[in-house]
């Protein structure tokens, strides 16, 4: 089944995502390879692609799983968790309609 990880940002965020980001996107790599990822990235802090310093206020992954905790144990496992980007996530199980 596919789970949606919907992450939060602490305030002043930037500086860890760029100390962690290649950890987080090898995690991500992984699932693109097995087949499992459908989508995954950041949120801009403002209205743009390449938000600079303004950094991001945090992460949307939709991947397949098992089960609801297999998916909250990866995102509980997730380098940006382990270093204090996130300060919350958010997993539910995402049933995709379009595309199809």
């Amino acid at each position: 089944m596919l789970y949606a990880i919907i992450s939060q940002d602490v305030e002043q965020s930037l500086e860890k995502r760029l100390a962690t980001r290649s950890a987080h996107l090898e995690r991500l790599q992984l699932l693109q390879k097995e087949g499992r990822l459908v989508i995954a990235g950041p949120h801009p802090a403002i209205d743009s692609n390449n938000p600079g310093d303004a950094g991001y206020t945090g992460s949307l992954v939709v991947a397949e799983f098992n089960t609801l905790g297999e998916a909250q144990a990866w995102a509980d496992n997730d380098p940006y968790f382990e270093a204090g980007v996130y300060q919350s996530v958010l997993v539910k199980p995402f049933k995709q309609v379009f595309p199809s």
